[in-house]
C-alpha cells in the first residue's frame, strides 16, 4: 500500500495549480491534456482535481464538473476525485487563514500569536491532513465502500476547516472581495452533490452492511452512533 502520489503525478498537480492560477480554465485543462487522463492515470487525475479545488477555477459548479467529467457517475473513482477537489479547497482555505492571522493584529500583536487561534488552526490542520491520507488510501483501494467513507470524512473535514477559516477571518471572510468568501461559496456544490453528509452516511451503512470497513477507515468513526455491524 502506497499512500503517496507518484513524483510524476505530484509534478503534474503542481504545474496544473500554477497554470490554473492565471489562465482560462478550459484552455488550461485542454493544454494539460486533462480529458485524456482517465482511467489509466488516476493519480494524475487526483492531483489535477486537487489543483482545481485549490484555485477554485471557473464559474460556480465548474470545480465539481471537472471531477465529474474525468469520471462520470457515482462510482468509486468519481466519488474519490470529488473528495480530492475538496481537499484542494481545504488546502487553500487554510493557506488563506494562516496568511490572514499572520498579517492582522490585535492588541499590538499578530493574531497568530494568540493561543486560541493556534488551537483552532491545529484542529483544522488535523482534519485536513487526515483527509489527505484517507484520500490517498481510497485512491489506492478503489472500492466503493472506501470512496463513500472518504466522502463522509471529506464533508466533515470541510465543515471544520471552513468553520475555523470563517471564525478567524471574522466578518471579512463573508465579504465578496475576500478570497475565502468565494472559495467557500464554490465549495457548496461539491459538499451537496451527489449527497450531503446524512445521505452519504446512510449510503455507507447500506454499502457496508454488517461487514463494516477494513483498512484505514473505521466504521464507528465515520458513522458515529450508527454502528451497523460491531
Amino acid at each position: 500500500m502506497n499512500l503517496e502520489l507518484s513524483p510524476e503525478a505530484v509534478e503534474y498537480g503542481r504545474t496544473a495549480r500554477e497554470a490554473l492560477a492565471g489562465g482560462d480554465t478550459e484552455q488550461v485543462l485542454e493544454r494539460l491534456g486533462a480529458w485524456e487522463l482517465m482511467p489509466d492515470e488516476p493519480e494524475a487525475a487526483a492531483a489535477l482535481c486537487r489543483a482545481v479545488g485549490y484555485s477554485a477555477a471557473g464559474e460556480d459548479g465548474t470545480d465539481y464538473a471537472v471531477a465529474e467529467r474525468l469520471a462520470p457517475g457515482d462510482g468509486a473513482i468519481a466519488l474519490t476525485l470529488g473528495c480530492w477537489t475538496l481537499l484542494g479547497m481545504a488546502d487553500r482555505a487554510l493557506d488563506l487563514t494562516r496568511e490572514h492571522v499572520t498579517v492582522r493584529e490585535q492588541f499590538g500583536q499578530p493574531l497568530s500569536k494568540f493561543q486560541g487561534v493556534q488551537f483552532q488552526l491545529t484542529d483544522a490542520e488535523v482534519q485536513r491532513a487526515g483527509l489527505e491520507v484517507l484520500a490517498a488510501y481510497a485512491l489506492w483501494s478503489e472500492t466503493l465502500a472506501d470512496a463513500i467513507a472518504l466522502r463522509v470524512a471529506a464533508l466533515e473535514a470541510a465543515d471544520v476547516v471552513f468553520r475555523v477559516a470563517h471564525q478567524l477571518h471574522g466578518a471579512l471572510g463573508f465579504c465578496d472581495e475576500a478570497p475565502l468568501s468565494w472559495l467557500s461559496r464554490r465549495s457548496q456544490p461539491l459538499r451537496r452533490r451527489p449527497w450531503g453528509l446524512s445521505d452519504t452516511r446512510a449510503r455507507l451503512a447500506r454499502e457496508t452492511g454488517r461487514a463494516g470497513l477494513t483498512g484505514l477507515f473505521d466504521l464507528e468513526t465515520v458513522l458515529p452512533g450508527e454502528n451497523t455491524g460491531r
